[in-house]
């Protein structure tokens, strides 16, 4: 399954976790800023743990992030 996704109708096509208007920078912000999966899950109802990691997992298997 797809977790990240993009379109011009939705935040201006910046990627974002699917069936959320939630950006995957947003997602990485958070984490960054020390909140946990579970945190902001409660924080944002729309998204679930399931989304959040596949949405992790997906970007970190990201070509755009592999070694050439």
């Amino acid at each position: 399954m797809a977790w990240i996704v993009a379109d011009p109708e939705h935040l201006g096509g910046k990627p974002r976790v699917v069936g959320t208007r939630i950006s995957v920078a947003f997602l990485l912000e958070s984490l960054a800023a020390g909140m946990s999966i579970g945190e902001i899950v409660r924080a944002y109802p729309t998204l679930t743990e399931e989304a959040v990691r596949g949405a992790l997992e997906e970007l970190a298997q990201s070509k755009q992030l592999s070694a050439p």
